[in-house]
């Protein structure tokens, strides 16, 4: 079976991935919400579905425990008490019986954990790798797709 959803543990990426929102406390709105905009624009260049969670005590009061984003991003943070990596395990283990599921966080014992219920990971390094190629072969296609289109309406002057 092939991988079904994309399990991202949103504070690692944010941490390891600093460009992203420049000048943001890494837990701000700014930040996951700039995160967020990264996640849609690969899941629509890789159609995989993307779930990304974060971490329930750094969400603000009054934010909603399971959110989905106007991009159709699936944005949860977990419980009180709870981390992010246990919703991820969970999630990768009700997961099972559809298919695979990549867990992308920079935590080894939680990439070993999610291995071990059947599912993929790899380190926030190689899923920034991936974004870069997914996203920016998406825009290279689109631009000589706009370029071959535009020449077929060119009028002689």
């Amino acid at each position: 079976m092939g991988i079904v959803r994309v399990l991202v543990d949103g504070y690692s990426l944010l941490h390891f991935w600093p460009e992203l929102a420049q000048g943001k406390p890494r837990h701000s709105f700014y930040a996951r919400d700039a995160l967020v905009s990264v996640l849609t624009q690969y899941q629509d260049a890789s159609g995989m579905p993307v779930t990304v969670i974060f971490d329930g005590g750094g969400a603000p009061p009054g934010t909603p425990k399971n959110e989905s984003a106007k991009s159709g991003i699936e944005v949860l943070f977990s419980k009180k008490g709870q981390t992010a990596d246990q919703v991820i395990e969970r999630v990768a283990h009700l997961m099972k019986p559809y298919g695979e599921v990549m867990a992308v966080t920079n935590d080894y014992a939680e990439r070993e954990t999610v291995i071990s219920l059947g599912g993929t990971a790899c380190s926030c390094e190689s899923f920034i790798q991936m974004i870069d190629d997914h996203v920016g072969g998406m825009h290279g296609s689109l631009a000589e797709l706009n370029k071959r289109e535009r020449k077929g309406y060119r009028r002689p002057r």
